[in-house]
């Protein structure tokens, strides 16, 4: 598929599946949120984190946890860069000075993907967390290129094409989790993905929400 000259747009049809599953998901929550006995053992939460490295994008997921020690997710993310085959003397058209250039050209990874990996504990309260991830995603990179000079005024001066290909990547995410209360929580998640293509590695800043973790039982009276 081939986009000339134009910002190649976030696939629609995975904006609109994430949206209706992290619907579903929530709703899932919420029954699951009041029975206590079902969160003594298990967590379940969804986490939205903002990435920045050598691409900067969105990361969308849904968590499982399993008696505080075995984790499970599944995801969505789309991370972005400025295209690294654009030529030193782009410039960019009329059409840009409404968006301030923010439509591109870009490099885009995008990627669904599942992991799996162990929860350690880091205070008696529970309330910080090490989750340690490992795992594969199916990814779709879109890249412009054939750049030609376009001689049209006031447009941008060359036109492009995207080339769009899969790949499989492997995501190492060792994420450390801050459920401060039972429903909601931050994460800090450093994060490499890697395939026989390209790789990213940044950081994220995220938040949780959902079954985060067990309630807190009251303190003795008698202490």
């Amino acid at each position: 598929m081939t986009n000339i000259g134009k910002p190649y747009p976030i696939h629609a049809d995975s904006l609109i599946f994430m949206k209706k599953f992290l619907l579903r998901f929530s709703v899932f929550i919420l029954s699951l949120s009041a029975t206590a006995q079902w969160s003594e053992n298990n967590a379940l939460y969804y986490a939205m984190d903002f990435n920045t490295g050598n691409y900067s994008g969105l990361d969308l997921s849904a968590n499982y946890i399993y008696k505080e020690k075995y984790s499970f997710k599944l995801g969505y993310n789309i991370n972005l860069r400025p295209a690294k085959s654009e030529p030193e003397d782009f410039k960019l058209g009329v059409q840009d000075l409404l968006t301030i250039g923010l439509l591109g050209p870009y490099d885009h990874m995008e990627q669904f993907y599942m992991g799996a990996g162990r929860v350690i504990p880091l205070n008696p309260k529970g309330s910080i967390r090490a989750n340690l991830t490992l795992g594969i995603a199916i990814t779709s990179i879109k890249e412009p290129t054939n750049w030609k000079k376009n001689p049209m005024f006031l447009d941008r001066n060359y036109t492009y094409e995207y080339h769009k290909y899969h790949t499989i990547s492997l995501i190492i995410n060792p994420k450390i989790e801050f459920p401060f209360t039972r429903i909601y929580g931050l994460s800090l998640s450093p994060s490499i993905h890697i395939n026989k293509d390209r790789t990213y590695f940044g950081i994220g800043i995220g938040q949780l929400l959902g079954v985060l973790k067990k309630r807190d039982r009251p303190k003795d009276s008698t202490e």
